[in-house]
């Protein structure tokens, strides 16, 4: 994994992605692209217009219709509800195959970004495009884990350098960050409690942080005023 191209820590989906990218075009008949598919042993290519812009996907869910209607006769309920299914069982080309507009990603997408229309879109892979939409990579879930491979002790400058040296300029700072197995326990004493949460929130955006935990000591407690001595006989 490279280091961060964007502001310090932040991780892009460039960072992350597979650069090496196979793709077809709008005209690629059905057995290049199911040959295709097979040779690179993924579940979908990215379509491309002729000037590399991404116009469109093709997945093996939109190859399957062919397989499932070769020999069934689908009746006039199943005909209206599966319209684009039967479409997609007589087409030939990535051009009628292709599932359009494409979902992508901006190459300088934050991996959040990326994380969230994977989920909102439910699909695996994502192709990534440049400012032109030209086609830059592709980006999976299982790159946008890499982070998360990032050592304990790399974790733990980071929090240092990003976090902490911000908050609290000084040498040394009041808190300090031990890190095991990505989980990063603060350490110290902090005497305004009300930068508590806002700490945990900024070194649980720090990339590859699997969670935070809190051992923080508050301010002294203030020395009790002394008890004025003597009772009522006194004179």
């Amino acid at each position: 994994m490279t280091a961060p191209t964007g502001s310090v820590g932040t991780y892009r989906v460039t960072d992350v992605m597979t650069h090496t990218v196979v793709a077809v075009g709008r005209d690629a008949p059905f057995k290049e692209i199911v040959a295709t598919l097979q040779q690179w042993k993924v579940s979908a290519l990215p379509v491309l217009a002729g000037d590399g812009r991404v116009v469109g996907v093709v997945s093996e869910a939109d190859l399957l219709p062919k397989e499932e209607f070769r020999d069934s006769d689908p009746t006039r309920f199943e005909q209206l509800r599966r319209l684009d299914d039967l479409a997609k069982a007589g087409a030939v080309t990535a051009r009628e195959l292709m599932s359009t507009p494409a979902v992508t990603v901006r190459a300088d997408a934050v991996l959040a970004e990326a994380a969230r229309i994977m989920a909102v879109r439910h699909v695996k892979r994502l192709p990534v495009v440049d400012a032109e939409g030209k086609l830059a990579g592709v980006v999976s879930r299982a790159d946008l884990l890499r982070v998360f491979l990032r050592s304990d002790e790399d974790l733990a400058a980071a929090v240092r350098d990003e976090v902490l040296a911000h908050l609290f300029p000084g040498d040394p700072p009041p808190v300090e960050a031990l890190v095991h197995e990505g989980v990063v326990t603060l350490t110290g004493r902090l005497d305004d409690r009300t930068r508590v949460p806002v700490l945990a929130r900024l070194v649980r955006a720090v990339e590859g942080v699997v969670d935070v935990r809190m051992d923080l000591g508050g301010p002294p407690p203030r020395p009790r005023p002394a008890r004025r001595s003597g009772g009522a006989g006194a004179r």
